[in-house]
């Protein structure tokens, strides 16, 4: 390296983008051949957000002798651009490369994980962790990878030797509240109140509060509500988020899907993937675990493949992914452009080996017309929550914080609005595509599990088996909060738990029985 090279890396470590940028280019002008150069002013470049930018520097560098350095920055570059399976070759070769350093095993493995590749993470993050077991973010990572593959005793260790280091660390905190159903006997409720006392970091009193929030309804503590009220109130405000802003993406949907069909064309035939969706936390994760448990069938998890693809064909300017003005745009996607697109975008995702593939993003409900017209083989199954569960599990969940999908959440009225126009939007569908979504009770295959999963698996094409009823022997990851639930046989503990609230939730209970909705 030369000494313009170190100068870069150095005002990398201390966040001089500037500075690094003008070391990295002093270094391309007097070592053109030189790939260190051309790297360094692609990472500055992406720490400057100018990813488009940096993408052809670490081509440029790659192009002038190759590292696992490089190769682990552009998966990065990529996965951020939504090129997963690009990412996916990069990452690989990085590792391939070898022997990476402790960033880059790290970055590495943040791509795998990205990628739902949440064993294959496992492996880099613990040659981080082993090189640099004093960097509590690269332990963190680990912690999570084990989490999601069941290794809960291997994270629960590893997130206590971060506390132990940073005992005010709300990550930590809340993921090891949503570790494993707490007791009487086993909870953190003590150590939480102590670290809410103490937050000073923007966040930390959020994720704290919903830590405590978790574990107190783990206990069937009414103070529950309490902390869930008050964290969500203060990030609603900080989220400037309006009902109306859902209101009109459901209206445009309605709107175009309305008149017959918006879309012209055929469509992709053939093997199609199964589609799981509906509001999040009704029983998604429970169903792709049953289904996942079939030999014909692998889960890929939840992937942004439709909206991004419908998004990219209707080419709007808008930096959301689903608007009103994409919705309207999209009348004009052929569905066999869009089936494409979306198995071009998800193909990095589908094991060679898979007969069926699952996706199960909950937010494709929005998206059943475009599917259906774009997959004419398509199995979608849309899970049916009670009301005042859905709404309940909803608030009390943090979901991605700043994702706009869940923006609802944070409001309990806005929780039961967003409710409304979903069940509203899904009697929609069953009349414009009679048939195609499957609409199944989450109490009902509580009640009759073996009835349900065989009606479950006939509306997706597939042959009965008997695994399908031990899904809590899967041994696949989960990365979602219904971790802990879904390693358990099926049971009705999440039946009725709003009951546990109920006085404080007799508004949300009254303006549904308004709007004719059963809420006993």
């Amino acid at each position: 390296m030369t000494s313009f090279g170190g100068q870069a890396r150095s005002a990398l470590a201390r966040g001089d983008v500037h500075g690094a940028t003008a070391a990295a280019r002093t270094l391309i002008d007097t070592e053109p051949n030189n790939p260190e150069g051309y790297f360094l002013l692609g990472i500055a470049a992406a720490e400057a957000g100018q990813v488009a930018k940096a993408l052809p520097l670490l081509q440029a560098a790659i192009a002038r002798g190759e590292t696992s350095e490089q190769f682990a920055h552009l998966a990065k570059l990529l996965i951020m651009m939504h090129r997963d399976g690009e990412a996916g070759d990069a990452a690989r070769k990085a590792l391939a490369l070898g022997p990476p350093d402790a960033l880059t095993n790290d970055t590495i493995g943040c791509v795998l994980v990205r990628l739902g590749d949440h064993q294959g993470a496992q492996q880099p993050f613990e040659a981080a962790v082993a090189e640099r077991p004093d960097r509590l973010d690269y332990r963190y990572n680990l912690a999570a990878a084990y989490g999601f593959t069941g290794r809960v005793d291997d994270a629960r260790s590893h997130y206590e030797a971060i506390l132990a280091a940073d005992p005010g660390d709300a990550r930590v905190h809340y993921a090891l509240a949503l570790l494993s159903r707490q007791t009487p006997q086993e909870n953190h409720v003590a150590r939480l109140e102590t670290a809410l006392g103490a937050a000073q970091r923007p966040g930390d009193a959020l994720r704290i509060r919903y830590a405590l929030a978790k574990e107190l309804e783990d206990l069937s503590d009414p103070r529950a509500f309490d902390h869930l009220s008050r964290a969500n109130e203060t990030h609603k405000q900080s989220l400037r988020y309006e009902f109306a802003q859902d209101e009109a993406i459901f209206d445009a949907i309605e709107g175009l899907f309305s008149h017959g069909p918006a879309l012209q064309g055929e469509g992709v035939s053939g093997s199609a993937p199964i589609f799981v969706v509906g509001m999040p936390r009704t029983g998604t994760t429970l169903v792709d675990r049953i289904l996942s448990s079939h030999p014909d069938v692998m889960s890929a998890g939840e992937l942004q493949a439709m909206p991004l693809a419908v998004k990219r064909l209707a080419a709007t300017r808008s930096r959301t992914i689903i608007d009103p003005e994409t919705i309207a745009a999209s009348r004009d996607i052929d569905p066999a452009a869009l089936g494409e697109a979306y198995l071009a975008q998800a193909s990095h995702h589908r094991p060679a080996d898979a007969k069926r593939v699952i996706d199960k993003l909950p937010a494709n409900f929005l998206y059943a017309g475009h599917i259906a017209r774009a997959f004419p083989d398509a199995a979608i199954v849309c899970l049916r929550r009670g009301a005042m569960d859905t709404i309940w599990s909803n608030y009390k969940n943090l979901f991605a914080s700043q994702s706009a999908y869940y923006a609802y959440s944070y409001d309990l009225m806005d929780t039961a609005r967003y409710y409304a126009r979903f069940d509203r939007l899904m009697h929609f569908w069953e009349e414009q595509i009679p048939g195609r979504v499957l609409q199944l009770s989450y109490e009902g295959l509580v009640a009759d599990q073996e009835g349900q999963t065989r009606r479950l698996l006939d509306h997706c094409g597939l042959e009965w088996d008997e695994a399908c009823l031990s899904f809590h022997e899967n041994s696949a990851a989960v990365a979602t909060p219904s971790a802990a639930q879904v390693r358990r046989p099926i049971n009705a503990d999440g039946v009725g738990k709003w009951r546990t609230h109920e006085a404080k939730l007799a508004p949300v209970r009254d303006w549904l029985a308004g709007q004719g909705f059963d809420v006993t």
